[in-house]
């Protein structure tokens, strides 16, 4: 499972980014992640809880947004979905070949966190 691998990436460049802007704790992370990068959106989360779990970040949600590989025509220009059984050498308008577009994404698009004074207010700490 190299999600655990990539979740350990994304919440690097996320710490990375929060300390940038003063400490504070995670509250979300969104993501991109294209067809062609074999992630799998439900065990990149389930390992993105592993990275997070008791650390100050524990709690934090990872939300993917999940970009799927089209196939084009480049001579009538249609767009294609595969077929069950994988993908389509020829367009079956005009018989030309297909190319692929898209499902290479792998990019952190927004973090969004607490600081630190903002986190006490919200635990309701006194002093």
């Amino acid at each position: 499972m190299h999600e655990l691998g990539v979740a350990m990436e994304i919440y690097r460049i996320s710490r990375d980014a929060v300390a940038g802007h003063g400490a504070g704790r995670l509250e979300s992370v969104r993501v991109a992640v294209g067809e062609l990068r074999a992630v799998d959106p439900e065990l990149i989360k389930f390992a993105w809880q592993a990275t997070v779990a008791g650390g100050p970040d524990a709690g934090s949600e990872l939300i993917v947004d999940w970009h799927p590989a089209v196939q084009r025509c480049e001579t009538c220009g249609a767009d294609k979905a595969r077929d069950t059984a994988g993908w389509l050498p020829l367009c079956p308008d005009c018989a030309s070949p297909l190319r692929v577009d898209g499902g290479l994404e792998l990019d952190v698009l927004q973090v969004s966190y607490l600081r630190e004074e903002e986190e006490r207010a919200v635990s309701g700490g006194v002093g």
